[in-house]
């Protein structure tokens, strides 16, 4: 049996209060329904694993959460006639991997209409991405393969990795390896940084547009991160399908469209870190990659926490503090 992380368990359970307080709310409101389907069932048993102090917090965080997502789409409260039912739903894990980081559904068929939340509890980091011989990450991420030479200068050192971790029965750990941020990770930063400048040269004002796409998702939506006694709001409007009107109810507040990026302007490593590099595009994008190893224990593959370090003015982000 695969063992759940906490940090699993912490987000699908204030997934569940999500989708719980919008119905809780809207049912008064219109015809709502929720999908009952498994990754609704997984998400309400983490909510159960908590004690009652703990769903009592989930629930507060996300009544807040919902009060202002209701204010700024009208559509959620406001079906065309009975028949115009709103469809809550926790989405599958692995939707992730196509490009869509939504967690929880709102669809309003009949309006052909629907908006997503990405539920993070205490993260923000925006991908959790592997790099090893086998990834093809320009194929992956941007829709083009990496270079023979990509391979063969990363090829040894995973390689190596693999017959350490073979040798000792997958018992040998890391540290034993001494310096394995310089022996390790920068060949490895420093051969990704190659690839990543000669993928967007190669393919001038694509690349930038569709790193961003692959990190933060091909749909709009919001990414509601559940702090200690806050929780923060970030409208991802890139293609302009949130904080619609219905009819002639406009939303209380603007969440302005999003640029994308059509420029890569460097990728630098980030001050005195032989773990971390700075990507650096126009429009107000930059993003960090962090490597590091999943496992105390060897393993062939690395992987990349990414971060958003900033994004384009226009990205609503909105701070609700809980008392």
């Amino acid at each position: 049996m695969i063992k759940t992380s906490t940090q699993t368990i912490n987000g699908k359970a204030f997934e569940y209060a999500l989708l719980n307080e919008f119905s809780e709310r809207l049912k008064v409101l219109t015809s709502v329904t929720i999908i009952e389907n498994e990754s609704f069932k997984t998400a309400l048993k983490c909510f159960l694993n908590f004690d009652e102090k703990e769903q009592s917090h989930y629930q507060l965080v996300a009544s807040f959460s919902v009060n202002f997502l209701l204010d700024i789409e009208p559509r959620l409260s406001n079906g065309i006639n009975s028949e115009d039912i709103l469809q809550l739903e926790i989405v599958a894990d692995k939707a992730g991997q196509s490009g869509d980081v939504r967690d929880v559904l709102m669809i309003r068929s009949l309006q052909n209409w629907e908006i997503g939340i990405s539920a993070k509890n205490n993260h923000r980091a925006v991908k959790h991405s592997r790099l090893s011989n086998d990834i093809n990450f320009g194929e992956k991420w941007l829709g083009f393969p990496c270079s023979s030479d990509y391979f063969e200068e990363i090829k040894p050192i995973f390689s190596n990795l693999a017959v350490l971790r073979t040798a000792s029965k997958a018992t040998q750990t890391w540290d034993t390896l001494g310096d394995y941020h310089t022996s390790v990770y920068v060949p490895v930063l420093n051969a990704f940084k190659t690839e990543l400048l000669r993928l967007d040269t190669e393919n001038p004002g694509i690349v930038a547009e569709r790193l961003v796409k692959y990190l933060i998702g091909n749909q709009d939506f919001y990414k509601v991160i559940k702090g200690k006694n806050k929780v923060e709001i970030q409208a991802y409007n890139l293609h302009g399908t949130l904080n619609l009107p219905f009819k002639d109810i406009k939303p209380k507040a603007k969440m302005p469209r999003l640029k994308l990026p059509n420029r890569l302007i460097e990728v630098v490593y980030q001050d005195n870190s032989k773990t971390t590099l700075l990507v650096t595009l126009n429009e107000g994008w930059q993003i960090s990659f962090r490597i590091h190893n999943a496992s105390s224990r060897i393993e062939p593959s690395l992987k990349f926490d990414i971060n958003l370090v900033s994004a384009p003015h226009t990205l609503s982000t909105n701070h609700l503090f809980i008392g």
